[in-house]
C-alpha cells in the first residue's frame, strides 16, 4: 500500500508539462536512434547519455528510461522490415517478421510487435512496483561480505552470457576492472596508477569511455563494413486486424510473464527469454509449420518476453544496484554521475526520485503505444538513412558530448582511444560487456572487499562464514548451471538461425 502511495505522488510529479515533454523526448529519441540499422539500446544510450547531463537527476533519469526503451521497440523495425536485428534478442523477431513482410504485413508485425512491448512493458512494471521495494528491504541486512558476494557472482554469470568464451570475458573483465582503479585510491586517498598525467588524477570520464567504447566504434564499424542504405519492405496498413490480436493475445502474455519472472534472475538475459518464448510458441502451436514462414505468433512472443525481460532487469538494478545487461550497466553509471546510490538506500534516501523515475516509464510506455504506431511509416523512413549522412552526425554528437562533460579536450581524445579499443575488440571478438561491467562495478567491489577485509581483521573465509553470503554462493551455484545450460542452448539457437556467433545483450 505504501507502494502505490509512492507511486501516485510520482505520477503527480511526472504529469507536468515539463517533465512529460522530457519523457516525449526521451521515448522519441530512443525510438528513433533504435530504429537506426546497426544502433541499439546500448549505443542509443551512450550517443544520447550527454544530452541528459544538463537536466536535473530526476529529468535525466526520466530521459534515459524513456531512451531505453524507446530503442527496445526501435530495435524490432529493423528486424521486421529489414531482417536486421540490431541486438541478439531481435533474432527470433526477424524469424516471422521479415517473412510477414514480404508478405505486405510488416504493418501488422509492428503493430503486434509495439502492442506486445506496450503490455510486456506495464506488466514488467507493476512486477517492478511488487518487488523492488520488498528486495531492497531485505538488501538492508546485506553488509560489504554480502554485497562483494553479490557482484562477484553477477559478474561470473553475465561473463558467461557474452556468446564468446569464458576465458576472453575474463580477461575483459580484468581490463575494465584496470582502468576502474585508476584516480584516487579508495583506502589511501592518493592517486594511483595516473604515471603523472594530472588529467587522470581523478581517473577516466566514464562517459566518455561509454561514448567511446560504443558510439564511436559503431562510427568505425560503419566505415568498414561500408554500410549502405538498405530499401526495406513497404508498409500497406500499419495496424493488426482482429484475427492477428487474437493469435497474438495468448503469446503476449505467456512471453511477457516468462521474460518478466526469467528476467529478474541474474544470468537470464533477454536473448535467452525471447528464444525461449519463440520456441515455446512453436511448441505449443496447432500449427507450427507455419513458424518461420510468417506467424505472427512468431513476433508476439519473443517480443514480449524481450521488453519483459527488460523491465525485469530493472528490480535488481535499482534494489541491489547490479545491472542485468549492457544498457542497464550504462544505466547504472548515469545514477553514479548524478551522485545516486543504486542500491536498497536509493529507495530510503531517494525516494521521491525513484518512484518518480517508475512513473515516468509507465507513461512513457503508454506514450510510445499512442506516436509509435501512428508514426510506424516514418520510423521506417528512416532505416534509410544512409550512413554517409549517420556516420558523421554520430561522430560529432560523440566529440560534443565527450567535451561539454568537463569542457576538457582530453576527454575527448579518451573518447576517441577507446573508441579504436572497441573497434579492434569487435574486430578481433573480444566481448565488450565484462569490460563495461567491471568498470562501472569495479569501484563498488573494491570498497566492499576493503570494509569486508577490516570487518574480519584480513580473513577471507569471511565471505563463507556469513550466513547470507554463504546462501548467496549456494544459490549462486545453482543459477551458474542453469545460466550455464540455457546459454548453451541460445548460443546453438543463434547459430542455427543466423549460421554466426553474436555477442548478447
Amino acid at each position: 500500500m505504501e507502494s502505490i502511495m509512492y507511486l501516485l505522488h510520482g505520477f503527480s510529479e511526472v504529469l507536468t508539462p515539463f517533465n512529460l515533454l522530457i519523457v516525449v523526448m526521451g521515448s522519441l529519441l530512443g525510438t528513433l536512434v533504435g530504429v537506426l540499422p546497426g544502433l541499439g539500446p546500448t549505443s542509443a544510450i551512450a550517443i544520447l547519455l550527454p544530452l541528459t547531463t544538463i537536466l536535473e537527476p530526476a529529468q535525466g533519469i526520466m530521459m534515459m528510461a524513456g531512451i531505453y526503451y524507446g530503442s527496445m521497440y526501435g530495435g524490432s523495425t529493423t528486424a521486421i522490415l529489414m531482417n536486421i536485428p540490431g541486438e541478439a534478442s531481435s533474432v527470433p523477431t526477424t524469424l516471422d517478421g521479415y517473412p510477414l513482410a514480404k508478405m505486405g504485413r510488416a504493418g501488422a508485425a509492428l503493430g503486434v510487435a509495439a502492442i506486445g512491448s506496450f503490455i510486456a512493458g506495464i506488466i514488467g512494471l507493476i512486477g517492478l512496483v511488487l518487488f523492488a521495494p520488498i528486495l531492497a528491504d531485505q538488501a538492508l541486512k546485506f553488509g560489504p561480505p554480502e554485497y562483494f558476494t553479490l557482484m562477484l557472482i553477477a559478474l561470473f554469470i553475465l561473463f558467461n552470457l557474452t556468446g564468446f568464451s569464458l576465458v576472453k570475458s575474463i580477461i575483459m573483465g580484468l581490463f575494465g576492472f584496470l582502468i576502474s582503479l585508476v584516480g584516487i585510491g579508495i583506502s589511501s586517498g592518493m592517486p594511483r596508477f595516473d604515471f603523472g598525467v594530472d588529467a587522470i588524477n581523478g581517473g577516466f570520464e566514464m562517459i566518455s569511455v561509454i561514448i567511446g567504447l560504443f558510439a564511436i566504434t559503431e562510427v568505425l564499424k560503419g566505415l568498414e563494413e561500408k554500410r549502405v542504405s538498405i530499401n526495406h519492405q513497404r508498409i500497406k496498413n500499419a495496424y493488426p486486424n482482429k484475427e492477428d490480436m487474437k493469435k497474438s493475445f495468448s503469446p503476449i502474455l505467456r512471453g511477457s510473464l516468462l521474460g518478466f519472472f526469467l528476467g529478474i534472475l541474474p544470468g537470464v538475459s533477454a536473448t535467452i527469454t525471447s528464444f525461449l518464448s519463440y520456441d515455446l510458441e512453436r511448441k505449443v502451436s496447432k500449427s507450427p509449420e507455419k513458424f518461420g514462414n510468417g506467424a505472427i505468433e512468431g513476433v508476439a512472443g519473443p517480443e514480449s518476453a524481450n521488453n519483459a525481460t527488460s523491465s525485469g532487469g530493472f528490480i535488481p538494478l535499482l534494489a541491489l544496484g547490479i545491472p542485468a545487461s549492457p544498457p542497464l550497466a550504462i544505466l547504472l553509471a548515469a545514477l553514479m554521475i548524478y551522485g545516486l546510490t543504486p542500491g536498497p538506500v536509493l529507495f530510503e534516501q531517494n525516494s521521491q526520485l525513484v518512484w518518480t523515475v517508475i512513473a515516468s516509464m509507465f507513461i512513457g510506455n503508454i506514450i510510445l503505444l499512442i506516436l509509435n504506431l501512428p508514426l510506424i511509416g516514418l520510423w521506417a523512413k528512416l532505416t534509410e538513412v544512409p550512413f554517409g549522412i549517420l556516420g558523421p552526425v554520430i561522430l560529432m554528437v560523440s566529440v560534443i558530448g565527450a567535451y561539454t562533460v568537463r569542457n576538457s579536450m582530453f576527454d575527448v581524445v579518451v573518447a576517441i582511444t577507446f573508441g579504436i579499443f572497441g573497434y579492434l575488440f569487435h574486430k578481433f571478438q573480444w566481448p565488450l560487456i565484462p569490460f563495461v561491467l567491471c568498470l562501472v562495478l569495479g569501484p563498488k567491489m573494491e570498497s566492499s572487499f576493503i570494509q569486508s577485509l577490516e570487518i574480519s581483521s584480513g580473513n577471507v573465509l569471511i565471505f563463507f562464514q556469513r550466513p547470507i553470503s554463504l546462501t548467496l554462493l549456494l544459490l549462486a551455484g545453482f543459477l551458474m548451471i542453469i545460466s550455464i545450460m540455457l546459454m548453451k542452448r541460445t548460443k546453438k539457437r543463434i547459430i542455427q538461425e543466423t549460421g554466426e556467433q553474436m555477442e548478447f545483450s
